[in-house]
């Protein structure tokens, strides 16, 4: 008997649009997947299994012959609206009402064929690398001792699990990067103005993003074009690009550790013996790139915040969006933003693509970080991830890519980061390191 959990989008698809398969027959699949995991994984804040599966029904009446997601299960981040579902934003303090309608990603994958199975946990408002809160806590399926990561976190968490071949996330501070750098997945935050935003009040002055999470490249293509509204087209193979690869860390006093400084430079080295023009060259962060990042990072939450009784977020949330409210003003200027771009730019004209690695260390223990002080979620938060936060501010493509294990076997990753309009080229290099260094699609979790 053949078995659709496991397979990828498009093939799942390709056998839908060839009716070698239903859409009923895949979304069942996957919702038995996800019934006989979830409990230990945490992925999903809510499942849609009836209407999940009316909607298959009603997809197999229509002509599926130009759907490029034909049938294939969708999980969405719980902070963009599902129409007929409540939005909860990982918060006690969100109306659980429900959605008068889709968002526009939500929407266009719809129009894509794809099925909405269920909205998946993130840490409250979307602020923390860690997805943990009164919804639950989003485990890494490679090793369920470890945070998903945040705040797809739970997003990360179902595909990596195989509970959906793929899922829609956003970032903002390296919200898709981080959770597909834990749980070996490849996570895209388009440039800014790619695909549609709409994120929170304000996209968190635009550095917000929405992208795939994805357990192939060709995957994570697919659904970036269906997001941003244009053909899945498959870039050149045989460009030579000017690489540069980096193992600093951004952010002063924060060191990166060993297994991620060698994935990245062997990475690299890999991309060389393709034929690409790659050295070491560390892009000229400034000294004030800390402090950037963490008024940014807490005005956005500040602005977030209002509305919501106080008194039903957790401490954590209050003091950063307290801290963020001072900051508010000067961050909507956007004038350390356009700095930091101006001082990158000759980098990235000198470079087409950036490598670094993804993370800074593995990701920290699955617990309820929601319940701890601020300024120790703050401290674990910049420590294994220092390197996601400037390309928000940029608003340039950026990328993560599986590549290698960590001692024990969950997955270690690289970052790529392009200048604006590059998200092909980025997919182009991943999609020669996942060929050159193949990785396991989903944990093993039966």
């Amino acid at each position: 008997m053949t078995t659709w959990v496991g397979r990828t989008a498009a093939e799942i698809a390709a056998a839908v649009r060839e009716k070698r398969v239903t859409p009923r027959e895949v979304v069942a699949e996957h919702l038995a997947r996800i019934e006989l995991l979830d409990a230990r994984v945490g992925a999903f804040r809510a499942l849609r299994a009836e209407a999940a599966l009316a909607e298959a029904d009603e997809l197999a009446t229509r002509d599926l012959s130009g759907l490029p997601l034909a049938g294939v299960p969708v999980a969405v981040k719980d902070n963009l609206p599902v129409r007929g579902e409540s939005n909860r934003n990982g918060t006690a303090a969100s109306a659980d009402t429900p959605a008068d309608h889709d968002h526009a990603t939500v929407a266009r994958l719809r129009a894509a064929g794809a099925v909405i199975v269920g909205l998946t946990n993130v840490p409250e408002l979307c602020v923390f690398g860690t997805t943990d809160g009164v919804h639950g806590i989003a485990r890494n399926p490679w090793d369920t001792s470890r945070t998903a990561g945040g705040s797809s976190g739970g997003s990360a968490a179902a595909v990596a699990a195989g509970m959906v071949p793929i899922a829609l996330g956003n970032d903002g501070m390296g919200s898709l990067r981080i959770p597909a750098a834990n749980c070996g997945l490849v996570g895209l935050k388009p440039g800014h103005g790619t695909v549609p935003a709409g994120i929170g009040h304000g996209d968190w002055f635009g550095m917000s993003e929405n992208g795939p999470l994805a357990t192939t490249v060709e995957d994570a293509r697919l659904m970036f074009a269906v997001l941003a509204g244009t053909e899945a087209a498959s870039p050149s193979r045989t460009q030579v690009r000017k690489v540069a690869v980096s193992v600093r860390s951004p952010l002063v006093g924060v060191r990166v550790t060993r297994p991620y400084t060698a994935a990245a430079r062997e990475a690299a080295e890999l991309l060389a013996g393709a034929g690409h023009q790659v050295r070491p060259a560390d892009p000229p962060y400034p000294l004030w790139l800390s402090t950037t990042s963490l008024a940014h990072w807490t005005a956005g939450t500040s602005v977030d915040a209002e509305g919501l009784d106080p008194r039903l977020l957790a401490r954590r949330t209050r003091v950063h969006a307290a801290l963020g409210r001072r900051f508010v003003k000067g961050v909507r200027e956007g004038d350390r933003r356009e700095q930091l771009r101006r001082r990158l730019e000759p980098f990235f004209a000198e470079h087409d693509v950036l490598i670094t690695p993804a993370l800074a260390r593995r990701g920290p223990a699955a617990a309820a970080w929601h319940k701890r002080g601020w300024l120790r979620n703050l401290l674990v938060n910049t420590n294994y991830s220092p390197l996601t936060p400037p390309w928000n501010l940029t608003g340039w493509p950026a990328m993560s890519v599986p590549f290698g294990t960590l001692p024990g076997g969950a997955p270690c990753a690289v970052q790529l980061v392009g200048r604006p309009g590059s998200e092909l080229d980025l997919l182009s290099l991943a999609g020669q390191l996942e060929e050159l260094r193949p990785w396991r699609r989903t944990a093993s979790m039966d």
